[in-house]
């Protein structure tokens, strides 16, 4: 499997962390991010013991939408203005 960096934090300043990566194999993203490990918040989520939680700044939120309106641009089924629930 190839993966293919989608975007970095521009506000990084080592420019390392966190990234975002689309798995078009099992049609997910991956996300980089820091690791969440206090407790409080972590108490008011339902985590499954197979999943971990990790924490990416409001401002990488683009990445995932420019990815879509590439997704709307090359797919003539997909209309522009259709809302997505998912996003």
């Amino acid at each position: 499997m190839a993966l293919v960096e989608l975007g970095k934090d521009p506000e990084s300043p080592s420019g390392g962390s966190p990234t975002i990566y689309p798995d078009d194999e099992k049609d997910s993203y991956l996300v980089q991010g820091w690791k969440v490990e206090d407790a409080e918040r972590l108490g008011k989520m339902d985590i499954p013991g197979h999943e971990s939680v990790v924490e990416i700044p409001r401002r990488m939120v683009q990445f995932f939408l420019e990815l879509r309106q590439d997704t709307k641009d090359a797919d003539p089924e997909v209309k522009k203005d259709d809302a997505d629930p998912d996003v």
